[in-house]
């Protein structure tokens, strides 16, 4: 293995984990924030990419890895797949909860739902550039290029996600929006939301190493922030007590079971479609 690629690595995750800590140090000098929306949040979003563009530029390392082409070419319909995982997803997961009775739509009103949704896209959008750029662009390509086994990546990438959000689950996430989700503590939640994350990073990796491009990926995320955030903690549907962890269309088991089994679909065409090429 590339020793130096390993050492880039490793700094970049060493920058990633702490960042978010960073930040809630920065927010404990000031006062007056908005919760959700702080300086400190501000640091924690952005320092994972900085870090990559800095170590690309040090190392002097390809930008095409970061997957900034849009590569539409053959790549259309995993663009299409990229806008729909999140929406038939969820669909199943209400379909499940409707049939059991486990889930309650009758505060649910669809044109304010779809004012809602669509108000948020652009800055789900702008937001998840960063994380896209980071996750799957930087930490998923570098990966790729040590041939570590899908596994190994799926493992490392999912960690390291859901290691970056922790201080956002135990610190910035509000504490009504936890309890909407799931009514637990905080410490309960971010373990939940990490295996929540191992479990959506197949999917995310899949989709960047299928088309080679970032842009899927930032449509998949930009859904996923706008859609299922909204329709469980705007309240426009309510989940029976003690089956949220079945049926949340954000941490479900099922849910999650789902999104896994999306992630190896992908993998599937993705590898016959490379043994069709090495042939």
């Amino acid at each position: 293995m590339n020793k130096k690629a390993i050492r880039n690595i490793g700094v970049f995750v060493f920058v990633v984990i702490i960042s978010g800590w960073i930040g809630v140090l920065v927010d404990s000098f000031l006062t007056g924030q908005p919760e959700g929306d702080s300086l400190g949040m501000g640091i924690w979003l952005v320092l994972p990419l900085l870090t990559a563009f800095v170590i690309i530029l040090f190392s002097k390392a390809s930008w095409e890895d970061l997957g900034f082409k849009l590569n539409f070419k053959g790549n259309i319909k995993w663009y299409l797949a990229s806008a729909l995982i999140f929406p038939v997803v969820t669909g199943i997961v209400l379909i499940i909860g409707a049939a059991t009775k486990w889930i309650d739509f009758s505060a649910f009103n669809l044109k304010p739902f779809i004012l809602a949704f669509c108000s948020t896209l652009l800055i789900s959008f702008l937001i998840d550039i960063f994380e896209e750029t980071a996750w799957r662009g930087y930490l998923t390509s570098q990966l790729v290029k040590l041939n570590l086994n899908d596994w190994k990546i799926y493992l490392i990438v999912g960690c390291v996600w859901g290691l970056w959000h922790l201080p956002y689950y135990l610190v910035f996430l509000p504490e009504a929006d936890i309890q909407a989700v799931l009514p637990v503590s905080r410490a309960i939640y971010a373990v939940v939301s990490l295996i929540t994350m191992l479990c959506w990073a197949v999917m995310f990796i899949e989709l960047f190493r299928v088309t080679k491009s970032i842009w899927p990926c930032v449509i998949l995320h930009m859904v996923e922030d706008s859609l299922i955030n909204l329709i469980v903690i705007s309240g426009y549907i309510s989940i029976a007590a003690g089956k949220e962890i079945l049926v949340s269309p954000i941490n479900g088991v099922i849910t999650s079971i789902l999104y896994v089994a999306v992630g190896l679909g992908i993998r599937a065409y993705r590898t016959h479609a490379n043994q069709i090429i090495i042939k």
